[in-house]
C-alpha cells in the first residue's frame, strides 16, 4: 500500500518529473539521418569555358596575299615559298623573333597597301555668300607650283589596281648559273629545280641581277643557300654549295662568282638551281639558253 504523500509535495515530485523528462529529451543525441542539405550544383555549361585562343592572324586566313604556316615551315622557306625576301615578311607582321612563328598561324605576304593621305577640307564659304570654285593658278595666269600640281595630278587620277598578271618589263633573261651537265631534271612535285654536275669549288654565278636575300644554312634539304630576288616577279635560288660569297642585302650583277660548287646536305656534288615565278617552282630550262 502506497504511502499517503502531501498535496504538495505530490506537485512538487510532479515538476521534478517533468523537468526531468524536458531535460533529457534535449541531451538525447540528434537523428543521424537529418543531416545538412547538399546544393546540387549543375556543371559549368561549355559556352561559358573559356576557349581556346585562335593563332594570330586567323581572321585573314583564305585572303588573297596571305599565307596559313605549315608544319616544318621557317619565314625562309615561306619566303621562297612567296616569292619574297623572309625578313620584309617579319617586318609586315610585325614578328620580333623570326625563329617563332605557330602552326596555324596567318601571315602577310604582300606589301601593305600605303596609307593615302586625305584630301584638305575645302575652304569653307564666305557667310552669307555660296562657295564659288577657285581658279587653277595656270588660268590665273601664274605657274603651277609643285604641290599644287601633285595634288590636282592626285585628285584626278587614283592609283590603278595592282595587274596579277607580271608585266612584260619583268621578264628576265637568264644566264646557266653553272657550266656542268644536268643531273637531276626538274620536277615540280619531287625536284623544284635542276641539278647541276661539277667538282669541288667550281665557280656558281648569278643567272641575273638582283639582291641576295638569303644566304646561309638555315633552310632544311638545301645546304649553304643562296636566294636572289630579281624583281617583284622572280627569284633564283642556289644551293648545297661549299662557301657562300655574298652577304644578305648586297647587290649583284649577273655572272657575278657568288659561291662555290659543294655537296652541303646531299650526296654529290652538283649545284641545285630554282627558278621561281612569284614563289611557284618553273622549270629553269624554259628560262636558260639552249647549250
Amino acid at each position: 500500500m502506497e504511502p499517503n504523500l502531501p498535496c504538495g509535495r505530490t506537485s512538487a515530485l510532479g515538476v521534478m518529473l517533468l523537468s526531468a523528462l524536458v531535460l533529457a529529451g534535449c541531451a538525447a543525441p540528434k537523428n543521424p539521418a537529418q543531416r545538412a542539405p547538399v546544393v546540387d550544383r549543375a556543371p559549368v555549361p561549355a559556352s561559358t569555358a573559356a576557349s581556346t585562343p585562335l593563332p594570330p592572324g586567323a581572321e585573314n586566313a583564305g585572303k588573297p596575299g596571305y599565307y596559313t604556316v605549315r608544319p616544318g615551315d621557317t619565314l625562309i622557306r615561306i619566303g621562297l615559298e612567296t616569292g619574297q625576301n623572309w625578313r620584309d615578311i617579319q617586318a609586315w607582321n610585325g614578328i620580333v623573333n623570326p625563329n617563332v612563328i605557330e602552326v596555324g598561324q596567318v601571315l602577310r605576304v604582300v606589301p601593305p597597301e600605303p596609307v593615302v593621305a586625305a584630301a584638305p577640307p575645302a575652304a569653307a564659304a564666305v557667310q552669307g555668300t555660296a562657295a564659288q570654285p577657285v581658279a587653277s593658278p595656270s588660268a590665273q595666269g601664274r605657274p603651277l607650283t609643285e604641290s599644287s600640281s601633285a595634288t590636282t595630278t592626285a585628285a584626278a587620277s587614283p592609283a590603278p589596281a595592282a595587274s596579277p598578271t607580271p608585266p612584260a618589263s619583268e621578264e628576265i633573261r637568264f644566264i646557266w648559273p653553272a657550266n656542268g651537265p644536268v643531273i637531276d631534271p626538274f620536277d615540280e612535285a619531287r625536284n623544284k629545280g635542276v641539278g647541276i654536275g661539277g667538282r669541288p669549288g667550281d665557280p656558281v654565278v648569278a643567272a641575273a641581277d638582283g639582291r641576295v636575300v638569303y644566304a646561309g644554312a638555315g633552310l632544311r634539304g638545301y645546304g649553304n643557300l643562296i636566294i636572289l630576288k630579281h624583281n617583284n616577279t622572280y627569284l633564283t635560288a642556289y644551293a648545297h654549295n661549299q662557301a657562300l660569297l655574298v652577304r644578305e642585302d648586297q647587290t649583284v650583277r649577273q655572272g657575278q662568282k657568288i659561291a662555290e660548287m659543294g655537296s652541303s646536305d646531299t650526296d654529290r656534288v652538283k649545284l641545285h638551281f630554282e627558278v621561281r615565278r612569284q614563289g611557284k617552282p618553273v622549270d629553269p630550262l624554259n628560262h636558260l639558253p639552249r647549250r
